[in-house]
């Protein structure tokens, strides 16, 4: 007897490299050690697999029609609908379909706590929380004694607000900081501020898109790592700078809190770039507060463990199988 065969509907593709595509092919990997798993843009597609006997779909809004589609043909079979970032903080608001897209799912998965409040308190019931995870990278980083670089990571995208790195970059006084923003232009207007803020401010640089390997590369060779986004689900950029030993500079938004918490001391207010700049002036000239960050962002290191992403999953997407198997047996 064949093992069950999961199906993961990613709006984003693996040439997107995004968070969303990261989430589907780690959870991918998670499940592949005990199910068949199939990961595609959209359910039902061409492929040959057949037809799955869970449905995990990621963002609301845009994989909707997906999960329409299968609660329709196999009403009976479940489905987890994994709420990333906008649909959570935006979508679920407004769009009919986000909406009905909640009611249909089996079961809804957060990525942080704070995100419960975000959701319609009838539907929390069905909710719970799995904490993305990310390897484990500390290296003995040796001091460079020409730059002390803090990175962004994160495409250009009005979501993500890299308005405000950019500007940071013209109010920062630590004569060694470097700020590095890593991620796509995905938006024209957001590109050509990036390309000026670059030709009037040498202390920023942006590399545009890397390879996943490569930017956590970067990434744990920085000083500090920036988060400036108005809206995020639980952010897996954060993980990976706690996983590598990098402090974490965040936005004071709801999804930013779930991950380091409420007491953490580096947020700033969202789009606020001169505190942005002040905090990071602050970390590179006072090791106190360096070193409070620091140890802040270890303390939720276990948290982020893939032991535990992977164990969560698994006990979930096994409970809901044998809730399946049990209602057509009896």
């Amino acid at each position: 007897m064949s093992a069950p065969h999961i199906w993961i509907v990613s709006p984003a593709s693996a040439r997107a490299n995004n968070g969303n595509w990261q989430s589907a092919s780690r959870w991918g990997r998670f499940l592949r050690t005990r199910y068949r798993v199939s990961i595609s843009q959209q359910w039902p597609d061409a492929g040959p697999a057949g037809a799955p006997d869970l449905l995990i779909a990621l963002h609301a809004r845009r994989s909707a029609p997906s999960l329409d589609a299968y609660a329709r043909a196999y009403p009976q079979r479940p489905s987890i609908l994994l709420l990333t970032g906008t649909d959570l903080y935006r979508d679920i608001q407004t769009d009919a379909s986000a909406q009905q897209a909640l009611r249909q799912a089996s079961a809804l998965v957060l990525l942080q706590p704070a995100g419960m409040d975000a959701l319609p308190a009838p539907l929390r019931a069905k909710a719970s929380v799995i904490f993305q995870s990310a390897a484990t990278l500390r290296p003995a980083r040796p001091i460079n004694k020409r730059h002390m670089d803090i990175s962004m990571v994160g495409h250009l995208r009005s979501e993500k607000d890299p308005l405000t790195f950019m500007r940071a970059a013209a109010l920062v006084t630590a004569p060694r900081a470097r700020l590095v923003h890593i991620g796509g232009a995905l938006e024209p207007a957001l590109e050509q501020a990036a390309l000026a803020t670059a030709a009037a401010h040498p202390r920023y640089q942006w590399l545009g898109a890397l390879p996943h390997a490569a930017t956590r590369q970067r990434l744990k060779r920085s000083a500090l790592m920036a988060i400036t986004s108005h809206m995020e689900g639980g952010a897996n950029v954060i993980i990976e700078a706690i996983c590598s030993g990098v402090p974490v500079l965040a936005s004071d938004i709801s999804g930013n809190r779930g991950m380091l918490g409420d007491d953490y001391a580096g947020y700033f207010p969202p789009g606020d770039a001169a505190a942005l700049a002040r905090l990071i002036d602050r970390a590179l000239a006072e090791p106190d507060f360096y070193s409070l960050l620091r140890t802040q962002c270890d303390a939720r290191a276990p948290l982020f463990a893939p032991a535990a992403e992977q164990a969560a999953l698994l006990e979930l997407v096994d409970n809901l199988l044998h809730k399946t198997k049990q209602g057509t047996t009896s």
